[in-house]
């Protein structure tokens, strides 16, 4: 695996693929998160048996996380469950007290967090900031919840002194991606990696050449066929809990990163941008 950064990282991974698995690497997968432990010590027959599926598709889910074979995924897994962090009876109820409830909240913000840095890929990472480092402008698109995080994305890259636009408007996504050139850069939010609206316009961007970037929580959905530069966050996201602030925490938390980043690449440009937008508004504080 070549994932950028150090640590395993398997469930994660598998939560983050799990919607692009066919329903036999499904059950697999089930089974492996619902009982890591026992599955370190299994063959692969075993753990075929255990999930009522073949010695085939054991070795293709494993393929598909990125491992040459079963034994590579084992070691990863065994890896992980050392350093593994659970929180005890996460799960918020409705006789827990004010102060419970906000430290199991702090609790899982921070694993989902911890997960995200898990994810992160720093080649990915490097290749975003290379591309909107030359960017002539960069297009910030998103619906949804995810509009707020784009425009997040828009303020911290103008306030470093990049030419930035957000749209959340599927027709203005629309017409813009039919103007924009082989210089510019399309920066996608999609918890999903599937709303269609958003993917329409990647693909139109693409077809006139601009660089695109995607900020999602599924490693293989169908945004990310079209990427230049994919960079993951963690969710585990129902489908009432669409726009749950801990997706919102872990989107914010990898834009920080690649700004900060950014910033101390370029640092000689963006701190004089810097300096000037905090001096545009001097007057606007008492």
């Amino acid at each position: 695996m070549n994932k950028g950064n150090e640590g395993s990282n398997t469930l994660v991974l598998i939560d983050s693929m799990y919607k692009s698995l066919s329903r036999t690497e499904q059950k697999i997968a089930d089974y492996i998160k619902s009982d890591p432990e026992s599955v370190v010590y299994a063959t692969l027959t075993d753990l075929a048996e255990k999930a009522g599926a073949g010695d085939t598709s054991v070795l293709r889910l494993c393929r598909k996380l990125g491992f040459q074979g079963y034994q590579e995924f084992k070691l990863s897994l065994a890896q992980e469950l050392v350093h593994r962090v659970t929180s005890e009876d996460g799960d918020v109820h409705e006789d827990d007290s004010l102060a419970t409830i906000a430290s199991k909240i702090t609790s899982e913000n921070k694993s989902f967090l911890e997960n995200t840095l898990a994810l992160l890929d720093t080649q990915e990472m490097q290749k975003a900031i290379d591309a909107m480092q030359r960017a002539g402008k960069i297009y910030f698109i998103g619906v949804g919840s995810s509009a707020y995080t784009a425009e997040d994305a828009k303020y911290r890259f103008m306030r470093l002194g990049f030419n930035t636009e957000c749209i959340t408007d599927s027709h203005v996504m629309a017409m813009a991606a039919t103007l924009m050139r082989p210089n510019d850069v399309l920066f996608a939010v999609s918890t999903s990696g599937s709303t269609k609206d958003v993917v329409d316009t990647v693909r139109s961007a693409k077809e006139n050449g601009a660089f695109f970037v995607c900020l999602t929580s599924h490693a293989k959905s169908p945004i990310t066929q079209y990427a230049d530069a994919v960079l993951l966050s963690y969710t585990k996201e129902n489908p009432l809990e669409g726009g749950a602030f801990k997706s919102k925490i872990t989107q914010i938390h990898v834009l920080d990163i690649l700004t900060t980043a950014t910033s101390m690449q370029w640092k000689e440009q963006t701190n004089r941008a810097i300096e000037r937008t905090a001096k545009a508004v001097m007057d606007k504080l008492y």
